[in-house]
């Protein structure tokens, strides 16, 4: 399945229909009088939020939908059939925007939501509905009322209870491939991982869900290398978990890199609780190790956490430290329903 974050959608709800002009003429009826049914009503154009979605790859094969036209008034007193309402399906934590990009119409963040983004025209009045003591063979019936049409923008921000940060390469993937059942691909080169991951955690007896988004690079928010388009996928997340690879030139430099990239990102990323972590220790020698820790350390202003992602040293109390945050925090309803298997360190293989 490919990954589809943002869906551009244009939606029109159905038109009402026609009131009808009609009289009754029947044999030994002598004042049949009028008989013009109402317009149907036109169908509402509906958006729901979903299970078993995680992706806006939908929209991008349709992008106009169109509710049903209601049918118009008859006569002997018919009245037309409302249109039916089509519904748009999405995944949870959708938010829809108005053609400009900038207004929120709706934020899905439950399952089951609905919401109407666009009712319905109602039916025309037909002449029997205008007879009166005073009008008693009206001659006049109203059209139905024209449905709403409008461009929106669909935007996934995935729920997740924690979130993965760092530069390319710094070992998100492996973190999420050991810790979860997900299988994101891994490879010893940067931006292995192009569109958001997300696994179920289980440890301590808690589940959590845990994102990884793309690698961060100095410049990101101005568009260099992936951008900081997925950042939007973490900023529901309660606690990042940021990862330095201790195999790179300078933990502390390159902590400060992805640091600037949030602070530069406008959803408040930069606020949020932060797990600082040192990973590929197993990689470099126990000097090199103790400086780049000090490094993170001056740079961070605390004490990093110490991991490896391939041999699993470290990892449980980098877990602990996650569940101690989230635990203040309602955990997200696909955790609740994920089959996650409880954390173990992981056996070496040969």
């Amino acid at each position: 399945m490919k990954f589809l974050d943002e869906a551009k959608v244009y939606i029109r709800s159905g038109d009402g229909g026609n009131g009808c002009v009609a009289f009754r003429r029947e044999k030994f009826i002598e004042f049949g009088g009028p008989s013009g049914g109402n317009g149907g009503r036109g169908g509402d154009v509906i958006i729901e939020s979903v299970d078993g979605l995680n992706t806006l790859i939908d929209y991008r094969y349709q992008q106009h939908f169109k509710a049903q036209k209601g049918g118009n008034g008859m006569g002997k007193d018919r009245h037309g059939a409302n249109g039916k309402s089509i519904v748009l399906k999405v995944p949870v934590g959708t938010q829809v925007f108005d053609e400009d990009r900038e207004t929120l119409l709706h934020d899905f963040t439950e399952l089951g939501e609905t919401f109407v983004l666009a009712k319905g025209g109602n039916g025309g009045f037909g002449n029997a509905h205008f007879k009166s003591s005073t009008n008693r063979a009206p001659r006049n019936a109203n059209p139905g009322a024209p449905g709403e049409e409008r461009w929106i923008w669909l935007r996934l921000k995935l729920i997740a209870d924690a979130g993965l940060v760092g530069l390319p390469n710094a070992g998100k993937s492996t973190f999420l491939s050991v810790v979860s059942a997900a299988r994101p691909k891994i490879a010893d080169y940067p931006f292995t991982t192009l569109h958001p991951q997300l696994g179920v955690v289980n440890y301590g007896g808690r589940e959590f869900v845990l994102a990884d988004i793309p690698g961060l690079i100095e410049g990101a928010h101005e568009g260099a290398g992936l951008g900081d388009r997925f950042l939007g996928h973490v900023e529901r997340c309660r606690v990042l978990l940021h990862l330095i690879d201790a195999t790179c030139e300078h933990a502390g430099k390159a902590y400060k890199t992805v640091r600037t990239e949030l602070e530069a990102y406008a959803g408040q990323l930069a606020d949020k609780i932060e797990i600082v972590a040192l990973n590929k220790i197993d990689a470099v020698a126990p000097d090199e190790l103790k400086k780049q820790k000090d490094r993170l350390k001056r740079a961070a202003k605390k004490t990093p956490l110490l991991l490896s992602g391939a041999t699993g040293e470290g990892v449980p109390d980098a877990l602990r430290a996650l569940v101690d945050v989230i635990g203040e925090a309602p955990v997200s309803n696909k955790a609740k329903g994920g089959q996650a298997e409880p954390w173990a360190t992981p056996v070496p293989q040969g």
